[in-house]
């Protein structure tokens, strides 16, 4: 029998007329796994992407890594980060490396240029090349490197389905969603780590479990809050100039962190009612699935005023022409809100 179709979650109109459709599945839960709402068939494993970074990073400060080399609040915020590759980011990630005795070539998540469009300019007009520290998942991966130094684990080929980094942190999201991963289906992400897929009420579990750890065993505990704490701290971090994470974090003022994954993929931890959100647009557009994370923060009403007009764009994105005229919008759908 067919599942039926998940909702429309997202919009565009261009001028009166609807042009696009995004159907999606969006969950609410509690960190006992009780879901809060829900909509569409959210028991379907998805790849988390992304936006299992800041659950990722959990290892790095509860086996020790982050006290024994002196990680910052704003170096865990990089470990939680899909950043732009701006300078900010750079310079930090090849400072935190530099101290471990590590360097770029260590990390084998691979070059790519950086997002931030003014920096990928920039770097152009000097000839530069881009290194695997522009690369968005480079904060991830020192992370990896730092605890793999600390374990007395290899460096080399830390991001091997078989390394005990890449086991760790595995573990890490079955026990906080709570699902079991031992046959769950597995990839590999574009900065070339494994991904497992995992029910999307599990990763809304998992966000939950970090907002409201009091149920975790203490270093864990500690790990979640500390995580919260530099993500919310440093949200420029990140992501960076623009980005919807880096605009919510900060608007949210301590009330919410977000993460973005690829593929239509976000998550949200709300500490204040201890609630996770996890959502997932079917046809992966980015565009839709910051727009719907923008409506269920407002809906669950944990941003005030002044973080909904911050919100404000993503709760209504122009269509525009290449002149800048607005012609359309990008809003959430009708009905299931």
């Amino acid at each position: 029998m067919t599942a039926p179709a998940n909702p429309i979650l997202v919009e565009v109109s261009r001028a009166e007329t609807v042009e696009s459709r995004h159907r999606g599945a969006a969950v609410v839960a509690r960190a006992d796994g009780t879901v809060v709402a829900s909509w569409g068939e959210v028991a379907a494993p998805v790849f988390p992407r992304s936006a299992a970074k800041p659950l990722q990073a959990l290892p790095l400060i509860e086996t020790g890594a982050a006290e024994r080399f002196g990680v910052s609040d704003e170096e865990i915020a990089l470990a939680c980060a899909s950043h732009r590759g701006e300078p900010v980011h750079t310079r930090a990630l090849a400072a935190w490396l530099k101290r471990m005795g590590l360097s770029a070539e260590d990390l084998e998540c691979g070059a790519s240029p950086p997002k931030d469009e003014e920096t990928a300019a920039a770097m152009i007009g000097a000839g530069q090349s881009p290194s695997p520290l522009h690369n968005n998942c480079s904060g991830k991966h020192a992370g990896f490197l730092a605890t793999a130094l600390h374990m007395g684990e290899k460096t080399a080929g830390y991001i091997q389905p078989g390394h005990p980094v890449q086991k760790r942190w595995r573990g890490v999201l079955q026990e906080m969603g709570g699902a079991e991963l031992a046959e769950a289906a597995a990839g590999v992400d574009g900065c070339g780590i494994p991904v497992v897929a995992m029910p999307l009420a599990a990763l809304a579990r998992a966000m939950a479990r970090l907002a409201d750890p009091i149920g975790l065993p203490s270093a864990r505990r500690r790990a979640a809050r500390r995580v919260l704490a530099a993500m919310t701290a440093h949200p420029y971090l990140v992501r960076g100039r623009g980005g919807f994470d880096t605009l919510a974090i900060e608007a949210g003022a301590g009330a919410l962190v977000v993460k973005t994954g690829a593929e239509g993929v976000h998550a949200a931890a709300l500490p204040g009612p201890g609630l996770g959100v996890a959502l997932k647009i079917d046809d992966g557009a980015r565009r839709a699935a910051e727009t719907a994370m923008a409506a269920l923060l407002a809906h669950l009403g944990v941003v005030d005023d002044m973080a909904k007009a911050a919100l404000a764009p993503f709760l209504a994105s122009p269509v525009n022409t290449f002149a800048g005229t607005s012609v359309g919008c990008v809003r959430p759908a009708n009905g299931w809100l």
